[in-house]
């Protein structure tokens, strides 16, 4: 990994919505780094922008602001030069993001995002990964609510198979039991520019739908589809599918693929979302396979809930394994806050500040959060950000 120069962090987007949450985040648990402590600068186009923001959120005066354009490789390439870490939060990803990961992949410098577009990560890890095997530079993304949890809850899951049967579950179910809470104006925008990209080209299609389309070189077996409503006998309810599974489910498959087939070589998993037992459960599920809110809804990037909204929100996700001989275990992810912002907020940056004060948790390449970070980040989101891995 390069030499870091001036910081630890630096957010790029801070002023977007999810960026200033960042900041806020980053201050109330970091300070500004002036008593010695971790370091880190607010990133964006506009200076004057990135200052009002700093002082609309009541930000010490010391935090360094710094000019950079996602479409300027120079600027790009300045920036990653002067930290360990870029935490970006400017999507979509498939037309903002491409050049600051190239950017940090050549610098060598570590990179996190919010990024849930298969099919961009798909064609960085073809275009960059022995970019940044041979640079030092960690690239991860998904460090939110997609896929955080569900890539943690796996990985949390597996090592407690592994430490109580010597053997991983060969098949998981990721469900999610409750949440409450919006999705953000950039998840919105990353799906519909996706929808956008597949429209125009048809043939991509078959990767998106691809569970192993980001383990170049690896296909294990067959999967479920998670496309329809589905009695789950294994638990005794019906479940709807889920709309980030396509994303989720890839990063599982890929953390399996980084972490030498740890779940092993037949492994198994899909999610769905639990909508309970019955006629009534089956109703619901009916329901929300049917529905098309995110397709129609238009909040645009940059906008979100208020604070208090945001602190309503919460998740709850099981995760069920089972293996060949029988062996069955439950383990749970929980979070405090609205998935979409407040909780994804504290997440991406605690994955920024695992990089930054581990260097040696992983070489160079394009991770997952779990086989770049593994139990080291699931500690630190317990002690700082609200969330709570339970063996059930």
């Amino acid at each position: 990994m390069a030499t870091p120069n001036e910081f630890d962090i630096i957010v790029f987007g801070a002023s977007g919505y999810t960026g200033r949450l960042v900041a806020e985040y980053l201050q109330s648990q970091y300070g500004d780094g002036a008593d010695g402590g971790l370091t880190w600068a607010m990133c964006g186009r506009n200076l004057e922008k990135l200052k009002t923001t700093r002082d609309e959120l009541g930000l010490s005066p010391t935090v360094p602001v710094l000019e950079a354009d996602a479409n300027d490789l120079s600027s790009l390439r300045e920036i990653a030069s002067k930290c360990k870490v870029v935490l970006t939060t400017v999507g979509p990803y498939q037309q903002y993001g491409s050049g600051l990961l190239a950017a940090c992949a050549e610098v060598g410098t570590d990179y996190v995002d919010l990024c849930g577009e298969p099919l961009w990560m798909q064609r960085m890890i073809k275009e960059y990964e022995e970019v940044a095997a041979k640079s030092g530079a960690r690239i991860v993304f998904s460090c939110g609510f997609d896929s955080v949890p569900f890539d943690l809850g796996v990985y949390f899951l597996q090592l407690h198979a592994l430490s109580q049967y010597s053997e991983p579950f060969s098949r998981v179910r990721g469900r999610v039991r409750s949440m409450e809470g919006s999705w953000s104006g950039g998840t919105l925008a990353s799906f519909r520019s996706t929808v956008s990209v597949v429209t125009e080209d048809p043939q991509l299609l078959s990767s998106l739908v691809d569970p192993f389309a980001l383990t170049p070189g690896y296909t294990g077996v067959s999967q479920p589809p998670g496309n329809q409503p589905h009695y789950d006998d294994a638990l005794q309810t019906w479940t709807a599918p889920f709309v980030m599974a396509v994303i989720n489910t890839k990063t599982v498959h890929r953390s399996n693929h980084l972490l030498d087939r740890m779940y092993g070589e037949e492994f198994v998993y899909d999610e769905m979302f639990v909508t309970g037992p019955g006629e009534e459960g089956e109703q619901l599920a009916n329901a929300m396979a049917a529905d098309q809110s995110m397709a129609e809804d238009s909040t645009p990037p940059g906008q979100g809930p208020s604070r208090e909204e945001r602190e309503r929100g919460m998740y709850d996700i099981l995760f069920a394994g089972t293996s060949d001989n029988g062996r069955f275990a439950k383990i749970s992810v929980h979070g405090d806050m609205d998935p979409g912002y407040g909780s994804t907020s504290k997440m991406i940056a605690e994955c920024a500040v695992c990089l930054a004060k581990n260097p040696d948790l992983a070489g160079g390449g394009i991770w997952t959060p779990s086989a770049a970070m593994g139990l080291d980040l699931i500690k630190r989101l317990e002690d700082n950000a609200g969330l709570r891995f339970v063996i059930e």
